[in-house]
């Protein structure tokens, strides 16, 4: 064993998060929307998540490091301007809080989000009890105020739940599964208000948000096992078994799309950005013509998932204003906005331009199952994202390869098409 740690160790120094292959887990899932309670009735099956879950709290134990086995984080510090570490805490409630939490924990600036119970006649509440003493499921969320503010992390939170059920969350029923937006001050409170008004004019939605407005109280975290339950081991897949059946994704999909970050585009003055672009339309060239268009490296990485060397790549100790396009297709992919040095010897960023510009894949090839990233368009391998960021950037780095990316400079991005994206400086 003393061998094989060493060599495994020696091969992650050298390379550091290695190239991948993509092999996302896949499950048949029925079409109809199920709950927890359902998937729990059955103790023999393999699907049984009540009853089955892992209830390890190591393995769940909500940790941000700034190590780990795939790099070393040194100097961690902005190349734009220093964000200073503030923090805030808001309780949202959107159904199941295993998906509340799966997704806002993907959101820029939120440090953490923990599942728990509020509003209820008891103390200390436990999964078996919370619902008959009055308690809802919720998140409380950590956020840094000066990345993300409260308003954008409730419209997060709404696009991400169907905000117009009143008696429950898609397979799950009853109020305690009901969504709820949480105030402290009137001015937070006056902010939910006028956003619920925004949506009711303006939104997607065919019927009335439903979401509750009360007074923050007390919160309850949840028991070990069901914090971080979209990441354990054993309860990964089962997760995704669950959210896959429930309806949640398909629901998001029919009245937002690809639309899902947090703003409102009715809001936006562009709204109609992003459209009738060069890279939207773009067709994958042959292997041949890809072969002959990219350098080795870049066909390397991009299209047969290889790692180039760090410290030694284009874009690792870049500091000037712009953005990275895929190197294969010109789709935007980050800006130096959200750029940062690691001290990994690779670009690394907090967060993606938008979510939906990119793609995450399970990868197993190294002993310590990863995260890929890939473009959405081209599908060119790009790198892979960690939980090993500073918690004041939002505890996420985005470690890219240079070779998948073409730097365009803030100065000339009008003039190249991506003139759009000049928001991101103002």
């Amino acid at each position: 064993m003393d061998f094989i740690q060493a060599l495994f160790l020696s091969i992650i120094g050298l390379f550091g998060f290695g190239g991948t292959v993509a092999q996302p887990a896949t499950t048949e899932v029925p079409s109809v929307e199920i709950s927890r309670s359902e998937l729990s009735v059955n103790s023999t099956t393999t699907i049984n998540m009540e009853s089955t879950r892992q209830n390890n709290p190591e393995a769940n134990k909500k940790v941000q490091t700034v190590a780990s086995d795939d790099s070393v984080m040194k100097e961690v510090k902005t190349v734009s301007d220093e964000i200073s570490i503030n923090e805030a805490t808001m309780l949202v409630a959107g159904g199941c809080f295993w998906c509340v939490e799966a997704d806002l924990e993907k959101l820029s600036g939120v440090i953490s989000v923990v599942s728990g119970y509020t509003g209820g006649d008891s103390e200390n509440p436990t999964y078996d009890n919370y619902s008959k003493d009055g308690h809802r499921e919720v998140v409380e969320v950590t956020y840094n105020p000066n990345v993300v503010s409260y308003e954008e992390i409730l419209i997060y939170a709404m696009k991400h739940m169907d905000p117009t059920d009143d008696d429950g969350s898609f397979g799950d029923r009853g109020d305690y599964y009901s969504p709820a937006f949480y105030y402290e001050t009137d001015e937070e409170k006056n902010i939910i208000e006028n956003l619920i008004s925004d949506v009711n004019d303006n939104g997607p939605y065919d019927k009335p948000l439903a979401i509750d407005i009360e007074k923050k109280s007390a919160f309850w975290p949840a028991e070990d096992y069901h914090q971080d339950y979209y990441k354990g081991t054993l309860s990964k897949l089962k997760y995704k078994y669950y959210r896959n059946a429930s309806g949640r994704d398909k629901y998001i999909e029919k009245y937002w799309g690809n639309d899902t970050d947090a703003s409102l585009y009715w809001r936006n003055k562009n709204n109609n950005k992003h459209s009738n672009t060069d890279w939207q339309n773009f067709v994958k060239p042959s292997e041949t013509e890809l072969k002959s268009s990219l350098t080795d490296i870049q066909y390397k990485v991009t299209q047969k998932n290889s790692t180039e060397k760090s410290f030694d790549n284009e874009y690792w100790d870049n500091k000037n204003d712009g953005i990275y396009v895929d190197i294969v297709s010109g789709e935007p992919l980050f800006s130096s906005t959200h750029k940062f040095d690691s001290g990994t010897g690779w670009p690394s960023f907090t967060r993606p331009i938008d979510y939906n510009f990119v793609t995450e894949h399970d990868d197993y090839l190294l002993l310590q199952p990863r995260t890929e990233i890939r473009s959405a368009i081209a599908d060119s391998h790009l790198g892979h994202v960690f939980n090993d960021a500073p918690v004041e950037l939002g505890g996420v780095r985005y470690c890219m390869n240079s070779a998948s990316l073409r730097f365009v400079a803030k100065e000339n991005m009008e003039a190249e098409g991506y003139g759009d994206f000049l928001y991101l400086f103002e």
